[in-house]
């Protein structure tokens, strides 16, 4: 299999290296343990905050009320569903071609324009809905058809980073003997906040109004932002050398 990754038959050192990391993994005891030591820190941080940021960018709430939002918007109940159809399609569309791009961009670099891309989406959604719906206003077709074009960009946007990589790179950051460890701790996360999110976004657009996607945009900035100081580049580094990357980060 390393050969046919690499694309040669000279993948013996590499292949020793991987046998050698999995024996050490194996003789791990108390993983859990193990990962809030001060030499594992920053994975054990990295697997807490990535799902955590993944989750307060808001795409749990297109997910869950983009049907609600643009009937909310008035484009009507068939055009409304064709809608959700659209995103769910762009968002699987650019997911695609981040699995192709991937290897040759870079994770960082993915990270930040999708970071940037959500961004300027959501603010400019939230401030169409601000000065043009209002609390109990109705808005024009033409601007529910921007909204419309600007959600399907900020889905684009996280689909074609936070989406994908959310789960990638919490699986390359960590060393194999507290991979499994810090593996339960990132779905744990994620899935406690996506919980905790949809419980709670019904509330906070009751006292936020269009000031959500403002919400959502400024936890976009801290992530994007995060990632760019304290996140190292992983891309074409071997699991078995990810000690050292985080060594000298």
């Amino acid at each position: 299999m390393l050969q046919k990754v690499r694309g040669t038959d000279d993948v013996q050192p590499e292949l020793d290296d991987l046998i050698k990391a999995s024996a050490i993994s194996k003789t791990i005891k108390h993983p859990f343990k193990k990962i809030i030591k001060r030499k594992y820190r920053p994975q054990l941080v990295m697997s807490i905050a990535i799902p955590f940021f993944q989750q307060v960018t808001g795409i749990n709430v297109i997910g869950f009320y983009a049907l609600i939002l643009f009937l909310a918007l008035g484009l009507g109940e068939s055009v409304a569903l064709l809608s959700v159809i659209l995103t769910s399609f762009v968002g699987t569309f650019s997911t695609f071609i981040s699995m192709i791009v991937v290897d040759k961009i870079g994770r960082k670099i993915i990270f930040l324009s999708g970071g940037i891309q959500m961004f300027l989406s959501q603010i400019l959604v939230g401030g169409i809905m601000a000065t043009k719906l209002g609390d109990h206003g109705e808005i024009s077709q033409g601007y529910a058809y921007i909204v419309l074009v600007l959600i399907c960009v900020y889905v684009s946007g996280f689909a074609w980073s936070w989406g994908p990589r959310g789960w990638l790179v919490p699986s390359e950051i960590f060393p194999l003997e507290i991979r499994s460890t810090g593996q339960s701790i990132t779905v744990a996360v994620c899935f406690l906040f996506t919980f905790i999110i949809a419980q709670t976004f019904l509330v906070m657009l009751c006292h936020f109004k269009a000031g959500i996607f403002f919400f959502f945009g400024a936890w976009v900035v801290v992530m994007t932002s995060f990632v760019y100081l304290l996140l190292p580049e992983t891309k074409n580094v071997p699991i078995e050398q990810m000690e050292r990357v985080w060594r000298e980060h």
